[in-house]
């Protein structure tokens, strides 16, 4: 049976679920690094990239405001993914 190891222990090793950090050099991801989830309900929520998720699919970056985001966005990530693609159609619309 696996054993409770106090904090120190598991800081000693480096280890943790969340390892966030601002990347040295900028990162780009889709919909200008808003976050997926507010550009489906029609909100411009920025996003550093820290936290982000690349499609297996076709390889493209989608950048986070936060943990809670990006968690719940990979509850289904297709169908995140195809809501924030209309709510971006609908806030480029026109300006080109």
């Amino acid at each position: 049976m696996p054993h409770a190891q106090p904090a120190a222990a598991g800081a000693e090793r480096g280890g943790g679920i969340w390892k966030a950090a601002v990347p040295p050099k900028a990162m780009q991801g889709e919909f200008d690094n808003f976050d997926p989830l507010g550009v489906a309900a029609g909100a411009k929520i920025k996003a550093d990239c820290s936290l982000n998720w690349i499609n297996p699919d076709d390889g493209k970056r989608y950048c986070f405001s936060s943990g809670t985001s990006l968690e719940f966005f990979l509850d289904q990530p297709q169908a995140n993914l195809a809501r924030a693609q209309s709510g971006w159609r609908k806030m480029t619309a026109g300006k080109k």
